[in-house]
């Protein structure tokens, strides 16, 4: 077998067998990180849109539930696979949202209503991927008791998730983006 450069290689079996569990390794960590980025935005959203004129922080809180909810879901899961935790990716993600927060969409010194509809793209982005971490690990069903009952309720509340964060997008793009009509030319 030649790798990327062209060079001979030779996997014996039980070396496959590391890179398949090592491969799995980064997988689940990098959506851990993605998730430890996806809970902390969706809380600092709701907080940001609580008693909002978009109407939609109730909502965004019961969402940052949930995403922690599936957070220590995936946690689990990574535990019945014997998966390690890698602490610094999940304080990668938990970084990567406080930085992303410094980026000015308009304004330096308050919100403004495209950062709400920014952040709710991310965040539906963010939930996307979580259905294909779902869907990505159906494979694994048939070897271990029970998840494919418990995938299969995540990807439900995942595609719940997403309708509510484009329904909520819609709203803050016609709040960001359309004006008053203006008097006739």
């Amino acid at each position: 077998m030649k790798d990327r450069f062209g060079s001979q290689t030779m996997l014996r079996r039980g070396d496959r067998q590391q890179d398949e569990s090592t491969f799995l390794a980064i997988y689940l960590n990098d959506h851990l990180a993605g998730s430890t980025a996806g809970v902390e935005l969706c809380r600092h959203l709701a907080e940001a849109e609580r008693g909002g004129s978009l109407g939609i922080g109730e909502t965004l809180e019961r969402l940052a539930e949930e995403i922690d909810q599936d957070r220590s879901t995936l946690l689990d899961i990574m535990s019945a696979l014997s998966v390690p935790v890698r602490y610094y990716k999940v304080g990668a993600g938990w970084v990567g949202e406080k930085v992303a927060r410094l980026k000015p969409h308009g304004s330096m010194l308050r919100r403004t209503r495209l950062d709400t509809l920014i952040e709710l793209e991310a965040l539906w982005l963010g939930v996307e991927g979580k259905v294909s971490l779902w869907r990505t690990l159906v494979v694994l069903a048939d070897t271990h008791q029970g998840l494919a009952e418990k995938l299969a309720g995540l990807l439900d509340r995942a595609y719940r998730q997403a309708t509510a964060l484009e329904e909520m997008r819609v709203r803050a793009a016609a709040a960001a983006f359309v004006m008053a009509p203006s008097s006739p030319l």
